[in-house]
């Protein structure tokens, strides 16, 4: 599968679903916001922009869809 930078993507919060886009693909372990992500080429993590508020966050793949 995977994303692109600039794909519009969504992602479930406590909030409900939220909707934004992918602005950067991590393929090597990193520190977000003071938390530790593991990423790989295999498993990658992406740095994902809210639409709504503006907020970053990261995920892994699996925890984002292709929106449209």
């Amino acid at each position: 599968m995977g994303f692109s930078k600039g794909d519009k993507v969504s992602w479930n919060t406590s909030q409900g679903k939220t909707h934004g886009k992918v602005l950067e693909r991590r393929t090597s372990d990193f520190q977000f916001e003071k938390q530790k992500f593991t990423a790989s080429q295999d498993e990658p993590v992406y740095i994902v922009e809210s639409d709504k508020t503006g907020s970053q966050a990261a995920h892994k793949e699996s925890a984002l869809e292709k929106a449209s």
